[in-house]
């Protein structure tokens, strides 16, 4: 599947050099990245990018994310070769609206929910003193979990997942040091440092799933729990739901083991916001990719199994052969 590299060095520039990229700091040579097995590249600020590289990135169907420097937002993506399964969007279209576009909303309603009760009731046992708020939150969302199965349209499933993200995050700020001051999930911008880290990384497992849907051949703008919106990866959208309790539980557990604290985190004044320090960049980007190696199979086979139940049976061709197929 390809490993994932960071490049996050203010005003560095990348060259091709053979079957690596050479980065350059001030003129010097300051270190290499081979391109086998490399799936994805990670730009973070104001780099220099040769042509040549670029290609080369691009023919190795290598996916590069661009993110800005402090705020740590998505400002674009490099996408080389992506699967030809025309077939496969075509299917995806005609049933983005209809049954089984709900069908397959309560499905990742219900997991959602699922992830949340698991996260809420194992922090009550490991936290006596928050057990009470915990557990009341766990029996709110239990509620709300057992309504989504007859949920009859999507406005009503968003009105419950709604209603249970209210219980859910109230109860997690109960989870975290007051030092952290985090009251709520706050987003454009995040206003303390637990928002901070939870954004960035939905920002990033969001990106995963924009990739993993490609590869196979479906169009991420085209979702069946978002809805269309100019611009909006909607079908990323929706497999990141499920997803979000997986990122919650791994920040919990980053603040709990104090891998950061309030000081790996700054603000000022010209742009709104708590984001997390340059010096500190390296160490959550390592951790991610620990945290996240082992999930990206998964998340893999999931793009597959939704594949063979929207083409009712038939073959899919499988990632890795897309250039080679040339008629659908």
């Amino acid at each position: 599947m390809g490993g994932t590299a960071y490049i996050d060095r203010k005003h560095a520039e990348l060259r091709l050099d053979g079957s690596a990229i050479a980065v350059y700091a001030n003129g010097e040579r300051a270190g290499v990245v081979p391109l086998v097995p490399l799936g994805r590249l990670v730009l973070i600020g104001d780099l220099v990018v040769h042509t040549a590289l670029i290609r080369r990135l691009a023919e190795h169907s290598v996916d590069v994310v661009f993110l800005s420097g402090k705020l740590q937002q998505c400002r674009g993506r490099l996408v080389g070769r992506v699967h030809r399964h025309a077939r496969l969007r075509l299917r995806q279209y005609e049933l983005s609206s209809g049954p089984f576009a709900l069908e397959c909303a309560r499905a990742l309603v219900v997991r959602k929910l699922a992830g949340q009760l698991a996260l809420l009731n194992d922090a009550a046992a490991d936290r006596p003193s928050e057990r009470t708020t915990l557990l009341r939150a766990a029996d709110t969302i239990a509620s709300v979990a057992e309504k989504v199965p007859a949920a009859a349209s999507l406005e009503s499933l968003r009105g419950f997942e709604g209603g249970a993200a209210a219980a859910y995050f109230a109860a997690l700020t109960t989870l975290f040091a007051d030092s952290l001051k985090f009251d709520g999930r706050t987003r454009r911008p995040p206003r303390d440092p637990v928002n901070a880290l939870l954004s960035l990384t939905y920002t990033l497992i969001h990106h995963e799933w924009v990739r993993e849907c490609e590869l196979i051949g479906f169009d991420p703008l085209i979702g069946f729990y978002h809805q269309l919106d100019y611009g909006r990866e909607s079908l990323a959208c929706d497999l990141t739901e499920p997803s979000r309790p997986d990122v919650d539980r791994w920040i919990w557990e980053v603040f709990r083991q104090r891998r950061f604290t309030a000081r790996d985190f700054s603000a000022d004044g010209e742009r709104p916001g708590c984001y997390l320090k340059k010096a500190s960049r390296g160490r959550y980007y390592q951790g991610y990719e620990e945290w996240i190696a082992s999930r990206r199979p998964a998340m893999r086979a999931e793009v597959e199994a939704l594949a063979r139940s929207m083409l009712d049976g038939e073959d899919t061709i499988p990632i890795g052969e897309a250039d080679a197929a040339d008629s659908l």
